[in-house]
């Protein structure tokens, strides 16, 4: 199947409350074009120097996400365009984001991303951080919800487990968070047990451009 018709299956399929982020990583312009020739307006890329280059060079009503571990020194380049960043994963790139951000006269939205997987590998804070953050005010950042990553395995109950732990950690604190929206979690491999736990962002790459 092509990228457009990738992108119209999952159109078609996803229900209307969950947002399609189009992983773009590494894939070339041409490809995020036949992307958005079916209407997608949402992609997602995890290095700097590539979505900075992409937004320079693509159509302007497409909204930037940034979705992989971001460094505080490179939180400059994105901030006088980025839709949303996902992997908010300490206080201290906050605290930079909310900085670049009014140097931008701009309020960037982030998602705070929580540690949910067994991989040490995987970046991400625990509960008390999220709380830790929430209790202090950035006022050019306006957190919307919460991100996580599923351990990497086949063990299906496993990452249903680590889905449902972050949506019940979602639902808990969006009672004293009126600007929670979004839940963050689901990919290629494992997107439809994230919506079934009540995902509403997903973030999704080889199932529309193929494997890199």
């Amino acid at each position: 199947m092509s990228v457009k018709n990738n992108i119209l299956h999952l159109q078609k399929h996803l229900a209307d409350n969950v947002h399609l982020v189009a992983v773009s990583k590494t894939k070339p312009n041409e490809l995020i074009i036949e992307a958005y020739g079916a209407g997608q307006r949402i992609f997602g890329e995890n290095k700097v120097q590539e979505l900075v280059e992409k937004e320079e060079s693509l159509p302007k009503d497409i909204e930037w996400h940034m979705i992989g571990h971001l460094q505080t020194n490179k939180v400059k380049y994105i901030a006088p365009f980025v839709s949303l960043i996902h992997a908010v994963d300490s206080k201290k790139l906050i605290k930079e984001i909310n900085k670049r951000a009014k140097q931008n006269n701009r309020v960037i939205t982030c998602l705070l991303q929580v540690h949910i997987a067994q991989e040490e590998s995987k970046f991400g804070l625990d509960k008390d951080g999220v709380i830790e953050i929430l209790k202090t005010d950035f006022p050019n950042v306006s957190i919307v919800g919460l991100m996580g990553m599923a351990t990497y395995t086949d063990n299906k109950n496993q990452v249903r487990k680590e889905f449902k732990y972050l949506k019940d950690s979602y639902d808990e604190l969006k009672e004293s968070q009126p600007n929670f929206s979004i839940l963050s979690m689901g990919m290629s491999g494992d997107y439809s047990i994230a919506i079934e736990e009540g995902s509403n962002m997903v973030r999704i790459g080889s199932s529309i451009f193929g494997e890199r």
